[in-house]
């Protein structure tokens, strides 16, 4: 029986995507879900693109620009610092390439940072890495051992906005502020700012990426790149492209045959979002994960960790022994996936992984409470 603290079903949200309903989906943070209203548009560009090829690509560039000031005035954003992107890694790429480097030149990034991002940088030049203990307290905390990382080589810090595995804020504004009067330029990876955050785009960021296609309900590989204004000159398409002699954004933007079509529609997640009542369900989402960690970290041996408030995802350190390598954490995500039916994110760690919970619209309180009474078995 649920308990009767549970925060209440969101009215509508299951309805509002085709998601399988017996599936726990409590993993919205890795890919999304594309609700409804939202594919309708993308299927209805896709037929339009197919109806006449010619039409639609010439005028291409014009209603991405058009979708692109839709989504600027939605977040608050310069749309000629702002263009669209498929994923927070191409962001990256686009970022990093803009930034003069020198030989014995430095790049800060973090443990919690996500892969191919950590990669990205690891390409361009020596990395250091600052060791982020995810029980750390509180944000300045964080601050203070980002800060103890910057060596007198250091050109570029490549930080969270929202860290993927322990969801919790790290390049926030005092941190940017720091970095930048130390003369570092910042890379702020903001893939789950867009839709969960009021104010998505890192204020003083010299750049910033982030994904439409998780919170802001937008198509898979919808994402942005902001620009501040000094650095807009030099970013270049991975490719060149006919509208290279038009710069950025457009530059960036336009891909020949591409499938625009999710760019597009993007729009209309974030339009769906403002209809749905975006700070009610953010309130929701944030609850929801809320309440979901609150049950986990009643299990022997799960440690709930220090969390952002007000954020859709929460996580949770896994007993000793269990998780610790990326082998083991995708064997016991795909174990709980296969005989529970449940999706959550399991991350390794040495000592002991992490699992993290997501709340959505879609999202039920018996779904974390099916969880919570299963997972103690999976955890000897």
């Amino acid at each position: 029986m649920t308990d009767p603290t549970a925060p209440p079903a969101f009215p509508g949200g299951p309805a509002l995507f085709r998601l399988d309903p017996a599936v726990a989906h409590l993993n919205h943070g890795s890919y999304g879900a594309v609700p409804l209203p939202v594919q309708e548009a993308q299927e209805a560009l896709r037929a339009e693109a197919h109806a006449d090829p010619d039409a639609f690509f010439n005028g291409v560039s014009e209603r991405l620009t058009a979708a692109r000031g839709r989504i600027a005035a939605r977040l608050g954003a310069d749309p000629d610092g702002l263009c669209f992107i498929s994923n927070a890694t191409e962001g990256a790429n686009l970022a990093l390439d803009a930034v003069p480097l020198a030989e014995g030149d430095e790049i800060l990034v973090t443990d919690h940072g996500y892969g191919t991002v950590v990669d990205a940088a690891a390409r361009r030049a020596k990395v250091t890495t600052v060791s982020l203990d995810p029980r750390l307290p509180d944000e300045d905390a964080v601050r203070e051992a980002v800060l103890a990382g910057v060596t007198s080589r250091t050109r570029v810090a490549v930080l969270d906005h929202v860290s993927s595995p322990t969801a919790r804020l790290i390049a926030g504004p005092r941190l940017l502020a720091e970095l930048a009067e130390r003369g570092i330029t910042t890379v702020v990876d903001g893939a789950h700012a867009p839709g969960m955050l009021a104010d998505p785009i890192a204020a003083g960021a010299d750049f910033w990426f982030g994904n439409l296609h998780k919170w802001g309900y937008a198509p898979s590989g919808s994402a942005l790149l902001a620009v501040a204004p000094a650095h807009r000159a030099r970013v270049r398409s991975l490719s060149p492209s006919w509208e290279d002699h038009r710069g950025f954004p457009l530059s960036v933007e336009y891909r020949a045959t591409f499938d625009y079509t999710g760019w597009l529609a993007a729009p209309e997640g974030l339009d769906l979002l403002e209809r749905l009542g975006a700070d009610r369900v953010r309130a929701h989402n944030a609850a929801l994960a809320g309440y979901g960690a609150e049950l986990l970290a009643r299990i022997p041996g799960l440690t709930p960790l220090p969390h952002t408030p007000g954020l859709a995802l929460r996580s949770l350190l896994l007993p000793p022994g269990v998780a610790e390598t990326r082998e083991a954490a995708t064997a016991l995500r795909e174990e709980l996936a296969a005989k529970l039916r449940i999706r959550v994110l399991v991350w390794p760690w040495p000592g002991g992984g992490g699992l993290r919970v997501c709340g959505q619209v879609y999202n039920r309180p018996e779904e974390y409470e099916r969880l919570a009474a299963a997972l103690p078995a999976y955890l000897r």
